[in-house]
């Protein structure tokens, strides 16, 4: 028996959105091109600036800038709509709708996580006993995300939105 490849298994790396809102691609709300929303001045030198902390909105193609300090956080989402920036409510750059829900990412690293979690065709999770487990990004994921017949169709989806920033 050949042992199995580390292409092929993925392990939980315990990884909560709040890991990847140090830099989140957003649509700039006034030209529609990609834009940033990264730790704002304050935050000067923090490489993961905390969730409260503040953030500014950047674009680099029309210039547009908005500062956000200390308001609300909407982490949690209407299934049905959209996803977007937890910050400024503007739409995220890595996503789009298929027929079973929307597939999105805060930015790159996120999206590569959802796609090495999806493409495994062994995949580990954390020991039940453990405390925090269904917190983590892939133990959130949708039913429809990690089920194998949907495989294919969420690989070519999580491609479509790579390939978006290009």
């Amino acid at each position: 028996m050949s042992p199995i490849s580390t292409h092929h298994r993925f392990r939980d790396p315990r990884s909560t959105k709040y890991d990847f809102l140090a830099s989140v691609l957003v649509r700039c709300p006034r030209c529609d091109k990609a834009a940033h929303v990264v730790g704002g001045p304050e935050s000067a030198g923090v490489h993961e600036p905390g969730l409260f902390a503040p953030r500014r909105l950047v674009c680099r193609y029309c210039g547009t800038a908005r500062e956000w300090s200390r308001g609300c956080v909407a982490l949690h989402r209407d299934p049905h709509e959209p996803p977007a920036d937890p910050y400024f409510s503007v739409r995220l750059w890595l996503q789009t709708e298929t027929r079973h829900g929307w597939v999105w990412a805060y930015n790159l690293e996120h999206l590569d996580l959802i796609r090495r979690f999806v493409q495994a065709s062994l995949r580990e999770g954390i020991p039940w006993h453990d405390h925090g487990r269904k917190m983590t990004v892939v133990a959130r994921l949708p039913a429809w995300m990690q089920q194998a017949k949907n495989r294919d169709e969420v690989l070519r989806v999580i491609t479509r939105i790579h390939v978006s920033l290009l």
